[in-house]
C-alpha cells in the first residue's frame, strides 16, 4: 500500500478503517507531488474525511502576499472611515465586547485547481462580530457604495498609469459592494476553531466572507473604508483577475472579472474497499447556494447520487459519500459533479478552455485508480 504522503493524505483526516477496509490509492498524483511545507505562501495538502469536518488550525492552507506582519494586540485598532456618518476607531478589547457571532465556513484559494490536486482549501469555525452591525452603526452615506478592507501587510508595487510607471507602497486590499458587505454572515473574526486567531491566519483580526474565495478573507485587518467608486488595487484589478473569452455576435469578447464568489466545485478525496464494496468520499465548495445534487460515476457509467453528511451547513464545505459494488479489475476513472438549485452545474475541464487565467478553476476532477 502506498504511504500517506505519497497519496497526499493527512493523518488527522483519516477515520479508523473498519475491519477488512483498505485504502485504494489514486494514481493521478503527479510524479513530483509532495505534501507542502509551512511558511509564507507555502501550501498544505488537503484530503478530508467525515471525521475531519473541521480542519485543524495547523493544517489549514496558508497564503501570504506580503509576508507575515507583526501586530501588537495591545496597541491594535480597527478604523472605519470614509462615507459614513460616524467614523469608528476600536481597540481589540472594544471589538471583543461587541455581540458575538459564529459561522462555519469553508473556502479555497482562488488558484486551487485540478493541476495542484485542489489541495488549497479548509473548513473552520470562525467567531467574532458582525460586520453588518458595525457598518450600520457607522451610518453609511447614500453615495457610499464600495467597502474596502485593508490589512496591516504591505509591499512595494509597480503601477503604470498615464505618466509612466510609479513605485508605491500599498497595503493588501480587497473590496466588495456595500450590499455584499452588509450580509449577515460576514464577520470580523478573532477566533478560529474555538481558539484565539494565530498570526499565520491573520491575528489579531481578520475578515471572513463566507462563500467567497480565500483572497477576500483579508488577514490582519485594521482599516475598513467606505467610498463612492470602485476600488482597483493590485489584488482587485491587476491580480486575482479571471480572463474568459465569450462569443457574442460572432466575435470573441474578453471579459475580465475580479475573483470573488466561489464557483461550485466537488472533489473526490478518498477511495476505500471492503470486500466487493467501494466507498468514495469527497467534498463540495461553493458560494452557499443550496445544492440540488452531488453525483459520482466510475468510468463513463451512470451518475450515482451521493449521500451528504449531516454536519454540513450553508457555508461549510459539504462532505459526501457514495458506494459502488463489484468494480472489475483494471484501470478506472472516477468523477464527481455538483449542481446547485439555480441549475448551475460544475463544468467539465474542457468547458474551461476559454478561461485564460489560473483563477477560479472548478472543472470536474477526474481521479484515476487501478484494481
Amino acid at each position: 500500500m502506498a504511504s500517506l504522503a505519497a497519496m497526499g493524505l493527512m493523518e488527522w483526516s483519516l477515520p479508523a478503517l473498519a475491519q477488512g477496509e483498505e485504502i485504494i490509492a489514486f494514481t493521478d498524483l503527479p510524479a513530483n507531488f509532495t505534501t507542502a511545507g509551512r511558511g509564507g505562501r507555502s501550501l498544505d495538502t488537503r484530503t478530508v474525511q467525515p471525521s475531519a469536518f473541521i480542519t485543524p488550525v495547523d493544517d489549514f492552507y496558508l497564503v501570504q502576499h506580503y509576508g507575515q506582519p507583526t501586530v501588537d494586540p495591545a496597541t491594535y485598532k480597527l478604523r472605519l472611515t470614509g462615507f459614513v456618518s460616524r467614523p469608528v476607531d476600536l481597540t481589540l478589547d472594544q471589538l471583543k465586547r461587541r455581540p458575538r457571532a459564529e459561522v462555519v465556513a469553508g473556502f479555497e484559494c482562488g488558484g486551487s485547481s485540478n493541476a495542484n490536486q485542489n489541495r488549497l482549501c479548509g473548513n473552520a469555525r470562525w467567531a467574532g462580530t458582525s460586520l453588518s452591525a458595525l457598518l450600520r452603526e457607522a451610518g453609511p452615506l447614500p453615495h457610499g457604495r464600495e467597502v474596502v478592507f485593508f490589512g496591516v501587510d504591505k509591499g512595494m508595487e509597480s503601477v503604470t498609469h498615464g505618466r509612466g510607471t510609479q513605485m508605491v507602497e500599498q497595503h493588501f486590499g480587497r473590496s466588495m459592494n456595500i450590499d455584499d458587505a452588509l450580509k449577515p454572515e460576514v464577520l470580523i473574526c478573532w477566533e478560529m476553531n474555538g481558539q484565539p486567531l494565530v498570526a499565520t491566519h491573520g491575528a489579531p483580526v481578520r475578515l471572513i466572507v463566507p462563500g467567497w474565495y480565500g483572497v477576500s478573507n483579508v488577514k490582519w485587518l485594521d482599516h475598513i473604508h467606505v467610498q463612492d467608486t470602485r476600488y482597483q488595487g493590485r489584488f482587485m484589478s491587476r491580480d486575482y483577475v479571471t480572463l474568459v473569452g465569450q462569443q457574442i455576435g460572432g466575435e470573441t469578447i474578453w471579459n475580465e472579472t475580479s475573483v470573488s464568489r466561489i464557483r461550485i466545485k466537488s472533489v473526490l478525496s478518498r477511495l476505500t474497499r471492503t470486500g466487493s464494496r467501494f466507498t468514495a468520499t469527497g467534498f463540495v465548495l461553493h458560494d452557499g447556494t443550496p445544492l440540488r445534487s452531488v453525483e459520482v460515476r466510475i468510468d463513463n457509467g451512470p451518475w450515482q447520487a451521493a449521500r451528504m453528511d449531516s454536519q454540513n451547513t450553508q457555508f461549510s464545505w459539504k462532505l459526501f459519500t457514495v458506494d459502488f459494488n463489484n468494480v472489475p479489475a483494471g484501470e478506472h476513472t472516477m468523477t464527481s459533479r455538483a449542481t446547485d438549485t439555480n441549475g448551475v452545474v460544475q463544468p467539465e475541464e474542457t468547458a474551461l478552455a476559454d478561461k485564460k487565467t489560473m483563477w477560479e478553476n472548478n472543472g470536474q476532477f477526474v481521479r484515476k485508480f487501478t484494481l
